[in-house]
């Protein structure tokens, strides 16, 4: 089998309707593929970029017209009689219908699976396709049992489903009408993204020409791991044949090391497996735990004993279950059990990198998980509003350890289940994703959508079977796993949960299952406690976690502002100030300053733009770091936190923890210090002050701890020495004090030995502590190629000190410091380039001191 991409190919604009021939030769123009209408009317200056300033209202256009996509290209010579070629869209962004020399080949609307058409019969010398996109919401409307829902929702929840021009809410008409579609739900705004629907070509244009038979699929599963090393393991092959001949494969698996076991299958009816026993097997584990050891796999197809087609893959040998075991606390456990290891989960939720996602790049996908890799993040959700992702983000989690929890594409609003035409194409959506994926190392967790339950629940206090998406997440999706995987787990949604005693409010309770933690920030109530608050900033304080008894964190998050250079890169210095028109089109949220409230009571309102992006990081900073040390002292009641969100789809104010320039925010330096494997974490309860250690590792570890009380003026007070043995995946008090707190004191805890990274407490608001200007200091210890060692210090106890992203492509190895007077931190630097040096570093203090 040969396979030519094509690439080339031209753009024109057009009235709905209207025939290609109307369009002048002159009117096409050169055209991104993959990609989209909005890259490629970027890079010939038609429009400005829609991220820019309030550039994003200027193109609204763009979803109403339809838009021709025009390639050429030279046709295969000397078919044989046993040959075939086939044109594959591997990613049409929605409404399209293709030509191909004049000749109509179909029509498709599903972004989420290829089009895929024979065009033997159809080739010339020289050949012309043509793909026309429609309005991707065009002659949709709300389908009755939606609408009922949509009411029932509005009665309960009034006018705050609705959002506004520039954030549509979640329960809008809008979405409701695109349940009929399969696009990614936050095309059309979210409240982290503004309404920029893609369209166009968003994945390869690939000619397959083809002899006899094909290979069409093939799945290596691990059936069982032995105490002995060894490992059982089911390899499959599917094929399609359209042609006359004995069919066998023969295939070649290889393991890191280098030993190789062979293996002939024969293919009787279309299919054919063999079972392989591997001695002294190398799984494939999260970064934290040991190797993501990946074999190399070579599948041949032979026709008469003549090659006719081949596969190379790298897969990972694991098994991973979930743990829904009884938990002494009450309920049942949730949580990942990989390789017969127990897994605390520490991640967030991973969005689109843009909203343009055809042109997102595999270097960025692959530079993005890598930092989550970095950040001690062993798991990534793919949230289930944006797109199963290119083959290229798969492959940086396969290779660098990390787990994907991964929803179907279904958010926030019941789906019209019972609807054929949905249901065929929903069907045929998930049986390529899974069989897509069903390779993938690092896929831990298939779920059946993004908040459909709580949506619905909300407004029929019960999940009753009915034409709400019901057949799709108890019966199709988990059906389509099982049959065509049969290695990863299914859960019907997230969140879920099934503790009757919990009502309706199971789906996002705390006795089973899942929940997504949003009594912070938004103040929501869903039954983890709180009672009343003296005031709405109360209600959304991150205090609010430590009266959470989930069993899995699988949303939890704040606001925050990513760093002023991002800012200044997308919006206008003279429009850029706090709380501007163009400052609030940013933020998607509602309202604008739902953060003032929480600011008000942490640190303080913010007089300056610099204090508004210290204020905001500080707040999410703190928040993240308290809820994740909680919810770790609850392992192994609670067995995952993952934030909200990981990254960015726009510059933004969002929850995220790396902005969409890829900048880390204060929050993802928090969080990686939090996550470590082994955690040491203050509990105050009132006059008690305590010390626990969490231990997410596969062993016991010996823990020796130096404890000090002081204050911010003098924080090397008598340090006590504390000694502890804490097993595997597990949390242990192993020390308690009491006394009277002020608001000038700190508790600090650090590890000689280095087995965790030193922590703090404050006994108050960051705005009630009395810290006092530092002198700081920055030096360059040595320098490499593209990188350097800084050392930091201060005279005095000096918060949050930061070096700002001098560039997009920076990293720094830690950030956003507390120091101790006299002691050194050393930060390596990577990113360097011959004009951006260790020279162009700075280091900054809190803005609020």
């Amino acid at each position: 089998m040969s396979h030519t991409f094509l690439n080339q190919f031209e753009l024109a604009e057009a009235p709905c309707g209207a025939a290609v021939e109307t369009i002048a030769e002159a009117d096409w123009v050169p055209a991104i593929v993959p990609g989209g209408v909005h890259e490629s009317l970027m890079a010939i200056g038609r429009i400005e970029d829609p991220y820019r300033d309030e550039n994003e209202s200027s193109i609204r256009w763009i979803e109403e017209r339809d838009w021709w996509f025009r390639g050429r290209f030279a046709g295969p010579a000397d078919l044989a009689a046993d040959e075939r070629v086939r044109l594959v869209f591997h990613g049409l962004d929605t409404v399209a219908e293709v030509w191909l020399n004049e000749v109509r080949l179909g029509a498709h609307a599903n972004m989420f699976r290829p089009a895929e058409f024979d065009v033997t019969a159809n080739l010339s010398d020289w050949n012309e396709i043509l793909v026309r996109f429609s309005p991707p919401l065009a002659g949709l409307g709300v389908p009755p049992s939606v609408a009922e829902t949509l009411g029932r929702l509005q009665s309960v929840l009034g006018d705050v489903g609705e959002g506004t021009d520039d954030a549509p809410g979640i329960f809008s008409g809008t979405l409701a009408r695109a349940t009929m579609r399969r696009k990614a739900t936050f095309s059309w705004g979210w409240d982290f993204g503004p309404r920029v629907p893609s369209v166009g070509i968003w994945r390869p244009v690939e000619l397959r020409r083809e002899k006899v038979a094909v290979i069409s699929g093939h799945h290596v599963r691990t059936d069982a791991i032995h105490a002995d090393g060894s490992a059982d393991v089911t390899l499959s092959v599917e094929v399609d044949a359209f042609g006359e001949g004995s069919l066998e494969a023969h295939a070649v698996l290889t393991s890191p090391s280098g030993d190789t076991y062979d293996v002939e299958i024969p293919i009787v009816a279309g299919s054919g497996s063999a079972f392989l026993g591997l001695e002294d097997a190398q799984l494939w584990w999260t970064h934290d735990l040991g190797e993501p050891a990946l074999y190399a796999l070579a599948i041949w197809l032979l026709v008469d004993g003549v090659e006719v087609d081949r596969i190379d893959d790298r897969v990972g040998l694991r098994t991973i279950t979930l743990d829904r075991s009884p938990d002494p606390e009450g309920g049942h456990r949730f949580g990942f059990v990989l390789n017969g290891v127990p897994i605390f989960a520490r991640g967030a939720a991973w969005l689109p990198a843009s909203m343009l996602v055809g042109s997102v790049s595999a270097e960025r996908h692959h530079e993005l998980v890598e930092l989550a890799r970095d950040g001690g993040m062993n798991m990534l959700r793919v949230w289930g509003g944006g797109v199963y992702e290119q083959d290229a983000f798969y492959t940086a989690c396969d290779e660098l350890g990390v787990m994907l929890w991964h929803d179907f594409m279904f958010a926030c609003t019941d789906y019209p289940s019972e609807n054929p035409e949905l249901a065929a194409e929903v069907a045929a959506e998930a049986t390529y994703q899974v069989r897509r994926l069903r390779n993938r190392a690092c896929m831990a967790l298939w779920c059946g959508n993004n908040e459909v339950q709580m949506v619905h629940g909300f407004a029929y206090q019960n999940y009753e079977p009915g034409d709400w998406g019901w057949s799709f997440f108890y019966d199709l999706l988990p059906r389509t796993v099982a049959e065509l995987d049969g290695a990863v787990p299914y859960w019907p949604g997230s969140p879920w949960g099934e503790a009757p005693e919990e009502g309706f409010m199971a789906a996002n309770g705390v006795l089973d299952g899942d929940r997504h933690a949003w009594e912070v920030w938004h103040g929501l109530d869903f039954g983890a406690g709180g009672g009343d608050f003296v005031s709405i900033g109360e209600a959304r304080h991150y205090r609010r976690y430590a009266l959470d008894r989930g069993k899995f964190i699988s949303e939890f998050g704040i606001h925050a502002a990513p760093e002023r250079s991002t800012l200044e890169r997308w919006i206008d210095p003279e429009m850029l100030s706090v709380h501007s028109h163009t400052f609030d089109v940013h933020n998607k949220d509602n309202p604008k300053d739902k953060g003032d409230a929480i600011l008000e009571i942490i640190t303080g309102l913010p007089t300056s733009l610099d204090e508004y992006v210290d204020f905001t990081m500080a707040s999410q900073a703190e928040g993240l770091k308290f809820g994740i040390e909680h919810y770790r002292r609850r392992q192994p009641s609670n067995n995952g936190t993952l934030i909200w969100q990981y990254n960015d789809v726009w510059p933004g104010f969002t929850w995220s923890v790396v902005d969409y320039d890829g900048v880390p925010k204060a929050g993802y330096y928090f969080a990686k210090r939090a996550f470590s494997p082994v955690l040491a974490s203050f509990r105050r309860d009132g006059n008690r002050l305590e010390l626990w250690i969490s231990n997410s590792t596969a062993t016991s570890c010996d823990v020796r701890a130096l404890v000090t009380l002081g204050s911010v003026d003098n924080v090397f007070g008598e340090h006590v020495e504390v000694r502890a043995s804490v097993g595997p995946r597990s949390s242990v008090m192993t020390w308690s004090t009491s006394g009277e707190f002020g608001a000038d004191m700190v508790a600090w805890v650090e590890s000689p030995d280095g087995l965790f990274p030193a922590n703090r407490l404050f006994f108050a608001e960051i705005k009630d502590i009395p810290f006092l200007p530092a002198t700081l200091d920055l030096r360059v210890v040595e320098t490499g190629a593209g990188t350097a060692t800084i050392e930091v210090t201060a005279d005095r106890y000096a918060y949050f000190v930061h070096i700002p992203t001098p560039a997009p492509g920076v990293r720094l190895s830690d950030n956003y410091l507390d120091l101790r007077p006299g002691e050194p931190r050393q930060i390596e630097a990577r990113g360097l380039t011959p004009v951006l040096t260790a020279s162009d570093l700075v280091v900054l203090p809190y803005a609020g001191i």
